[in-house]
């Protein structure tokens, strides 16, 4: 799979939908990879990438915003309340939102700093012990607390499990996003992105289509 190949994809699954073609955002998601696929990648004009750790994009990407303009980079996977304040510096938005606490410790900086990254809230559609976000059952009342706060909340943000049909956390995510009057839907990975896509998505997440498997050494 090459880039441009994601996108038509993502083109036909926008028409295939009755979407306006480009209302979807691709997120080339970056973590672990080597810097020349992701230069190789920015040469061909790609601007929104995602990455999974604080650590690891801050060693990668001011450099590459020192040579390519219009970087817009995402936070996609857990964040640390310790970290929260250096991911301002770095991060045009965060997906991954997941608790009250971390919620309270970006409202808190934002107010100190006077900007915040756009929020995603992560939502734990599967119900598994190992993953993040909060229950459906506690979103209405997250989504309003963090309303409250003042934070910039765009959307809710999704991983389905592993071995379960992903439209059905897609189309779950959708319903929660719909009644709390958001707009935002972050789904769908490598494998599922035109579900997704079907389903609403307005932000999808591609990395090994794109950039070929991760050595995670």
């Amino acid at each position: 799979m090459s880039l441009e190949d994601i996108r038509n994809r993502i083109h036909k699954a926008e028409r295939a939908a009755g979407r306006v073609e480009g209302s979807v955002t691709l997120i080339a998601v970056s973590k672990v990879q080597p810097n020349e696929r992701v230069e190789a990648v920015l040469e061909m004009g790609h601007r929104c990438f995602g990455e999974n750790r604080v650590q690891e994009a801050a060693g990668k990407w001011p450099e590459f915003r020192e040579r390519f303009q219009g970087i817009d980079l995402h936070l996609i996977g857990p964040l640390q309340t310790n970290k929260a304040r250096q991911a301002f510096d770095l991060f045009q938005t965060i997906h991954s939102v997941d608790r009250p606490k971390l919620a309270s410790t970006i409202a808190r900086i934002a107010q100190e700093e006077g900007h915040c990254p756009d929020i995603f809230l992560q939502v734990n559609t599967g119900e598994e012990d190992q993953k993040a976000g909060v229950l459906p059952a506690d979103a209405d009342k997250f989504i309003n607390d963090c309303k409250g706060m003042d934070l910039p909340v765009q959307g809710l943000m999704c991983i389905p499990p592993v071995d379960e049909e992903p439209s059905l956390h897609f189309a779950l995510l959708a319903k929660i996003a719909e009644r709390n009057g958001l707009q935002g839907l972050s789904m769908g990975m490598s494998g599922d992105f035109e579900e997704a896509i079907a389903l609403g998505a307005t932000h999808v997440r591609v990395g090994s289509a794109i950039f070929g498997a991760r050595d995670y050494g």
